[in-house]
């Protein structure tokens, strides 16, 4: 079950984790794709902006609005691919976009039974307020995942026998 404060808790805490895995590295590492149609690292970081901006927050709003009479818009996963700011710029937006967001989360004063309103996904069918709010922090997780494992990956040949208990290295591609 949700406790919407747990949520929160791992919401406030991505941008600082992603600002203190990326910043001040140089291009070699926050460009790096494992394979030719992985994202980098600052693909991540534009998508969770992208997210921001046109995913969370929004939806949120349709539910409470709208309920289930209205459908989401749909979500483009590579929104970001025309991001050209650099790096600096977009850890200060996104830090900037997430404190926006926690405060128009915390602005609704979600009580329990709005967390089991539903909204229509596109794709998904019906949703409940809550798993859309665990999905936001689960989806924050699985970036930093993401994150951290593109940036292994760029030593996968440099790292010679210890190959074998580094199996971080090895794993498939998370998917967008």
């Amino acid at each position: 079950m949700l406790v919407l404060d747990d949520a929160v808790a791992v919401l406030t805490r991505t941008p600082d984790v992603v600002r203190s895995l990326l910043e001040g590295l140089p291009d070699e590492w926050t460009a790096f794709r494992a394979e030719a149609t992985s994202w980098s690292p600052y693909d991540v970081l534009g998508h969770l902006i992208h997210g921001e901006r046109t995913d969370w927050i929004p939806r949120l709003r349709v539910i409470l609005e709208y309920g289930a009479t209205r459908p989401f818009a749909p979500f483009d996963r590579a929104g970001m691919r025309d991001n050209t700011d650099d790096l600096s710029v977009l850890l200060d937006t996104f830090a900037g976009l997430r404190a926006q967001s926690l405060r128009d989360l915390a602005d609704a004063r979600l009580t329990h039974s709005d967390l089991d309103r539903t909204g229509m996904h596109p794709d998904l069918g019906e949703v409940t307020l809550a798993s859309l709010v665990a999905s936001w922090a689960v989806h924050d997780l699985s970036h930093v995942a993401q994150i951290t494992e593109t940036m292994a990956k760029r030593y996968r040949a440099d790292i010679g026998p210890w190959r074998a208990y580094l199996p971080i290295v090895d794993r498939a591609e998370l998917p967008d």
